[in-house]
C-alpha cells in the first residue's frame, strides 16, 4: 500500500486531495493518514495542507524496496526484494534464501554490513547509507564451468551503468575487480550451490563506494563521489545497475558467452600488460593476451608457453 501512496505523490507535484487518493486505493481516511505517518517515519518529507492534500517535498537516500521498485521496470531481476538498514553479511542471507527456493533475480540489499566480505575471505568495508551493497540470486541453466561468464558479466554491468550514470569511464581489473583511475571503486564475489553438472542457483555479491568520504577509503580505493565531485543519487545508481544486469543476462542467454567477452575486452585494465597472478602458493608472469569463454585469463609467459588461470590475486606490472 506504501509503493501505491508514493507512486501516486511522485507522479503529482502539487497536492493530491486525501479524499482521492483514499478513493483510488479503495481505504479509509484514516487508514490513509497511517500510511502517510509510516512513509514520515521513514524520512519521507510530506506536507499536508486542510483542504488542499498532501504533496511530497522530498525522498529520503534510503534504499527502500519501494524505492527500488518503483520505475525499474525489470523483467525478472528484483522482483522481490529484502532490504535491511543493517546484516551481517548479503551473501550470508542469499545463499540461505537460494538454499530456501528464493526465485530467480531475487535481491538482498542492506545499508550496512558489519561481516561484508569479498573474495578470499576478506572483508569489504560498508559505512552505512554511502554505497551499495547487495547479493543477487541467479537460477541460470549453465554447467558450473561456466558460472564464471557471471562475473564478467556483473563488471561489465557495473561499467556501463557508472558511464550511464555518472558519465565516468570505469575499467575491469581481471578477474572481480572494478577501478577508476587505477583506484578499486567496485568488488564482485560469486558463489553457488551446484551439483556435479547443474548449477542450483548462483549468488552475486557487488559493492560498490558510491558517497564514500576520501578520508574513510583506504589509499587504493575511490568513491563515485569522489571521482564526480558530488553525491551521487544511490537508488538511480541502483535501479540502473539492475537493468544493466538484465540486459547483460539475456544477452549471455540469446547469443553466447562471446558476447559477454566482447563487452568485458572493451572495459578491460589487464589485456595487453604485463602481469603478475598469485594463486595457491604460487605465481605466474608474462603479458595478459586474452581471456577465453570460461572468464580464465591467458598468459604468455617469457618463455613463450601460454598458460591459462581461473582465478587468483593480479597485480599490473606496467
Amino acid at each position: 500500500m506504501k509503493e501505491r501512496i508514493l507512486d501516486y505523490l511522485k507522479k503529482e507535484h502539487e497536492y493530491l486531495s486525501g479524499d482521492e487518493i483514499a478513493a483510488r486505493l479503495g481505504i479509509s481516511r484514516q487508514g490513509l493518514w497511517k500510511h502517510i505517518q509510516d512513509l514520515k517515519d521513514l524520512g519521507y518529507d510530506i506536507v499536508a495542507v486542510p483542504h488542499l492534500g498532501y504533496r511530497l517535498e522530498s525522498s529520503p537516500d534510503r534504499l527502500f524496496a519501494l524505492e527500488i521498485a518503483h520505475g525499474l521496470n525489470t523483467k525478472f531481476i528484483a522482483k522481490k526484494i529484502h532490504y535491511f538498514d543493517y546484516l551481517a553479511s548479503t551473501m550470508d542471507l542469499a545463499m540461505q534464501l537460494g538454499i530456501q527456493a528464493a526465485s530467480h533475480g531475487t535481491l538482498v540489499l542492506a545499508e550496512s554490513q558489519t561481516k561484508g566480505r569479498g573474495r578470499l575471505g576478506r572483508s569489504w568495508f560498508s559505512p552505512k547509507y554511502k554505497g551499495i551493497y547487495l547479493s543477487l540470486i541467479l537460477r541460470p541453466n549453465i554447467s558450473p564451468s561456466d558460472s564464471p561468464m557471471l562475473t564478467l558479466l556483473s563488471a561489465v554491468s557495473i561499467c556501463e551503468t557508472i558511464k550511464n550514470t555518472v558519465g565516468l569511464d570505469a575499467q575491469i581489473k581481471w578477474p572481480n575487480d572494478v577501478l577508476i583511475c587505477n583506484k578499486k571503486i567496485s568488488g564482485i564475489l560469486t558463489e553457488m550451490n551446484a551439483e556435479v553438472d547443474k548449477v542450483n542457483f548462483v549468488v552475486i555479491g557487488i559493492g560498490l563506494n558510491v558517497n564514500n568520504d576520501k578520508k574513510s577509503l583506504i589509499a587504493q580505493a575511490t568513491s563515485l563521489k569522489e571521482q564526480a565531485g558530488q553525491p551521487i543519487s544511490r537508488i538511480l545508481l541502483l535501479q540502473e545497475l539492475l537493468r544493466r544486469i538484465e540486459n547483460n543476462y539475456s544477452l549471455l542467454e540469446d547469443k553466447g558467452a562471446q558476447a559477454i567477452i566482447d563487452k568485458w575486452r572493451n572495459f578491460s585494465l589487464t589485456l595487453g600488460r604485463r602481469v603478475k597472478v598469485y594463486y595457491q602458493d604460487k605465481h605466474i608472469e608474462g603479458q595478459a593476451v586474452d581471456i577465453d569463454k570460461d572468464g580464465g585469463l591467458l598468459i604468455r609467459k617469457d618463455s613463450g608457453l601460454m598458460q591459462k588461470v581461473f582465478s587468483g590475486d593480479t597485480m599490473h606490472c606496467r
